[in-house]
């Protein structure tokens, strides 16, 4: 660890929120740590800086942002009545600083694609798990709060609901390094509006208007970030690239990839593989080690390689070569996909078994307020809790709840007919 003489109440100066403090030393220790510093080197929001430049923030900003919410969200609720104990306190900001911990290159991009079954949520329990260790058993409390074991059930509510910091942090985050100001969403407001009443994270009813912002700030962003037809092109992409590097791997024992890479083009965990201790410890050295920077520096050598498909996403990648997307609200008529899949193969001269990777079609679904999840109530001056659905008097909020379904249709630029 670090000298007693070490000042490691810092000071941080961050883009969105400002001046960020650190009002407790172990959280400095976190930060230090290379399960920590790791999240430097991972994008917050994958390849959406293909579509929108600015997007190049980290998971490391996002965690420091989200902690820094956590604290004000905490002194608020304590100024209310609602008592929070220091160990409380504390634990509860860990928690939501090693929230992300678990996501590997590209954030949500790759999800399940290195790791197919396992969820970043579990891996970041795992590495917490692992940081206890080495912290002598001083995130028991956050590894309870994270996996909601603890008593009080709205701390976890403000690591992850509909009203947790860390949507509150993301989104002014994301608003900010894309440019896209729909997404703007007053997080300090909001968070001066939270109680708790019974054990439950409420919103108190002078915040109403802020809260319905929030909410379709949450579906623009999806629309116009998160879901943006070319940033499903650049994930597309990058997610067909893995699949067939895995199929190359196969064959070719000389295949070209960083340490940490080749090591899960070599192995397939499931759930089960983690209940051996042995397989869970290798597990977490290479997936501690894997970054963005592996799948980047690792194109660079694909781009010749003899597999003709590989060779060609790998250019697509770092050359910002993406497909053609076309998103409509029915099914596309599989007629048209199969002139597609012909034109590629009569004219391009991809083999069918290729074509799987270049034309495919998908859905998508955008949904800003899930009423079967946790619900958003809001708290009146006599007391009385109303859910967000039926206390809105501008706004339906009610509608936002449906999934509105979207298919969309990948296929490079050279095959459009």
């Amino acid at each position: 660890m670090y000298s007693n003489t070490v000042n490691k109440k810092k000071i941080i100066n961050d883009p969105v929120h400002g001046f960020i403090n650190l009002p407790y030393e172990i959280l400095f220790d976190l930060m230090e740590h290379p399960y920590f510093q790791r999240l430097r080197r991972i994008k917050q929001l994958g390849l959406t800086h293909y579509v929108y430049p600015g997007a190049n923030h980290t998971r490391f900003q996002h965690a420091l942002g989200a902690s820094y919410l956590m604290g004000m969200a905490i002194e608020n609720i304590r100024n209310k009545g609602t008592e929070i104990t220091d160990d409380e306190a504390q634990a509860t900001i860990i928690a939501i600083l090693l929230h992300d911990i678990g996501h590997g290159p590209f954030s949500h991009s790759l999800e399940h694609s290195i790791i197919e079954g396992i969820t970043h949520e579990y891996l970041s329990l795992l590495l917490m798990q692992e940081l206890n260790k080495e912290f002598n058993g001083q995130l028991d409390l956050a590894i309870k709060i994270f996996q909601n074991k603890y008593k009080k059930k709205f701390l976890y509510q403000l690591v992850s609901s509909q009203l947790d910091m860390d949507r509150m942090d993301y989104l002014r985050r994301d608003s900010f390094f894309t440019g896209v100001t729909e997404g703007t969403v007053g997080s300090s407001r909001i968070i001066k509006m939270l109680n708790v009443v019974d054990d439950q994270l409420v919103l108190e009813a002078k915040g109403i208007y802020s809260i319905e912002k929030f909410l379709i700030a949450r579906r623009l962003m999806y629309w116009q970030v998160y879901l943006h037809k070319t940033v499903l092109a650049a994930d597309a992409l990058i997610v067909n690239l893995l699949r067939r590097l895995k199929y190359v791997s196969q064959s070719d024992n000389n295949l070209y990839a960083s340490p940490a890479l080749k090591h899960f083009l070599n192995h397939n965990y499931s759930g089960t593989d983690l209940e051996d201790s042995n397989h869970k410890t290798t597990l977490i050295h290479f997936f501690t080690l894997l970054d963005d920077a592996d799948i980047m520096s690792s194109a660079k050598a694909w781009i010749d390689h003899k597999d003709k498909l590989l060779a060609y996403l790998s250019r697509s990648l770092l050359n910002r070569v993406l497909p053609s997307v076309r998103i409509q609200k029915e099914p596309f008529n599989e007629k048209h996909i199969n002139e597609l899949v012909i034109h590629a193969m009569n004219e391009h001269g991809w083999r069918l078994e290729e074509v799987k990777y270049l034309i495919f079609q998908s859905e998508l679904t955008n949904s800003a307020y899930n009423i079967n999840d946790d619900h958003i109530q809001i708290l009146y001056n006599n007391g009385k809790l109303v859910d967000i659905t039926e206390a809105s008097d501008i706004l339906n909020v009610s509608a936002l709840n449906n999934d509105m379904k979207k298919y969309y249709l990948c296929f490079p630029k050279n095959c459009s007919i």
